[in-house]
Order: C-alpha cells, then structure tokens, then sequence
C-alpha cells in the first residue's frame, strides 16, 4: 500500500505547476491511499464532477461559471456533494476570478483549495502521471540493474556469482547503472516495471575486493541513469560441477519471471571459467529486441531444419 498527502502533492509540483494556495487547509490530513484508489470508481484528477468524482477536482473557466450561474440552494447542494464524496484537494486552473463562494466552502470544508497559472488540460495531465508513479504498487529485489544497448537488464543469481563485477564491465563497454544491490520496482502501468535505486545507494557499485565505487565520478554521467524500465531479467548460477554438457542447448520454451503481475522475459546463463559473461549479456539484449520485433532465431532454426527434413524425404 503506498499513500501521497496533498501537502506532498503541492510541495512537489509546487514549482512546475506554479500552484499557490488559496483556502481551505494544508492537506496533512488528506490522503490518496493505493488501495482506496484502486477500490474506488473514482477517477485520479479531472475537471470537476459530482457524478463520478475525482480524487482531485480540477476547475477551469468552464466549471467556474456552472458554479457562478447556480441558485445559492443548488450551489450548497454541488457543495455538500463535493465535501461528502471525499474529494481531497481542489485546484482552479488558468483562472483569476475565483468565486467568493468557493473559497468559503474550502475553508469551512476544510478541503485545500489551490490555483495553477496552467491550462487545466496541461495540468491534469501531469498530476495523473505524478500521482500514478507515487501511487504505484511496488517491492524490491535483490541484483544489478542496468541500461545495456537501450534494454533493461536485471542481473541476478546467487551471492558471489559475480553480479557486480559484470556490471562493471558492462558500464566500461558503455552500459548504464542503475541500482545495485537493492533495486526498486514500481508497476507504473498494466505491463510496466520501472526499476529504480534507493537514495543511499544511487550512483555506488559494491565490488569484490575495489570496495564501493562512485560510477558517476570514475565514468561520468553517461554512465548512470536514475531510472529504467525492466525489460530483461538475466539470472547467472553455477553449473553442478561445472559441467556444461548436461545443459539443454536449444531451450524451446521461452522463460519469464513474474513480478507485481507483469512476466518479465527471463535468460539463464551458466557461469564457468573462461566465459565472456559480458558479451552474452550483451547478446541476449540484442536477441531480446529482435523478439519483440516477431525474429525469433531458435524457432527460425528449427523451421529451417523441419524444411530441410521434409525435403530429403
């Protein structure tokens, strides 16, 4: 369950929106809670509706003048419905003339009531994406990942397998870091991850016998990224024995891991001695791009072979 405060949500955008308050009280106390969100029929932010209304009530010029034109009975009865419908903020947009009236019904309600210099479109459509970020479900899970030719990798397996030492070669071959150790993994849409790093830890890499390295300073800011979406998971484990010859060579079936309710494409890569764990990791993000173009080279292979069976028949 994840929560934002109005007054979060104000001292946030505060900058970007030029938002200003206007009545009503801070917002401490009102909160949008994830679960009640996604519970609820209420829309996240809109222009203001009584019918179906919004977690946050958007008003323009338009809505300001079904407001001025009401009976004073009709004006309460709007009122009363937007206090009883657990709206938690309002935010008049592109718009000078407040009414009088409004701004009593926020204080009285206590609802905040704040002012935005922005179109109203422009407005709703950057506090949907704010709040669908912060209100995203999410976990975290332990590897590296990274920025490898445009995908987002996931490097996992075991302790001491060698998840940090590869992606250190893999930032020097031009790879960018995102989090290490700990990744953060937020569900921003339907089939989205969006991996992040914790603030303690962002721009450090933990390796093996160098101790923790400051990746921005040693290779500049190319070589970070402050977010990616998760697109490729490559799990390293160690053969038993170190045998490769009992691996399946030709793995028809593709593998996924499922994360918050979203199949994440999944590699098994074997570690041994002498293995360019770089140069794999960098093909199977090439292969993974090629996929979702519909080239799928294994099934390419085999269609090949069958053909080839048929004919000497």
């Amino acid at each position: 369950m994840t929560q934002v405060n109005i007054r979060q949500l104000f001292e946030d955008k505060q900058a970007r929106l030029g938002l200003s308050r206007v009545a009503g009280a801070d917002g401490t106390d009102r909160i949008i809670d994830s679960n009640e969100v996604n519970a609820s029929n209420k829309g996240l932010v809109g222009h203001l509706n009584l019918i179906h209304p919004n977690w946050v009530q958007v008003l323009s010029e338009t809505e300001l003048d079904y407001l001025r034109y009401l009976s004073a009975d009709d004006r309460d009865s709007a009122f009363r419905q937007i206090e009883q419908s657990g709206t938690t903020c309002m935010i008049v947009a592109g718009a000078d003339d407040i009414p009088a009236e409004l701004v009593a019904f926020a204080n009285q309600s206590n609802i905040p009531l704040f002012a935005s210099p922005n179109p109203s479109v422009h407005l709703m459509w950057l506090i949907r994406h704010y709040l669908a970020k912060e209100l995203a479900e999410s976990t975290t899970r332990h590897g590296v990942l990274l920025d490898v030719l445009g995908v987002g990798v996931m490097i996992t397996g075991e302790s001491a397998v060698g998840k940090s030492e590869l992606g250190l070669e893999l930032i020097t071959r031009g790879g960018g870091l995102v989090a290490d150790d700990i990744v953060e993994l937020h569900r921003i849409s339907p089939d989205t991850l969006e991996g992040r790093c914790p603030e303690l830890l962002r721009d450090f890499l933990e390796v093996r016998g160098l101790g923790v390295l400051n990746i921005r300073i040693m290779f500049g800011e190319t070589a970070v990224r402050r977010k990616k979406s998760l697109k490729l998971i490559v799990n390293l484990h160690r053969p038993p024995s170190g045998d490769l010859s009992q691996m399946e060579r030709l793995p028809l079936n593709a593998t996924h891991q499922e994360i918050l309710g979203v199949n994440v494409s999944t590699v098994n890569i074997p570690v041994v001695a002498g293995r360019n764990l770089a140069v794999l990791v960098e093909a199977a993000a090439r292969n993974f791009v090629l996929q979702q173009r519909g080239i799928n080279s294994t099934d390419e292979f085999i269609e090949r072979h069958d053909r080839l069976m048929l004919g000497d028949q």
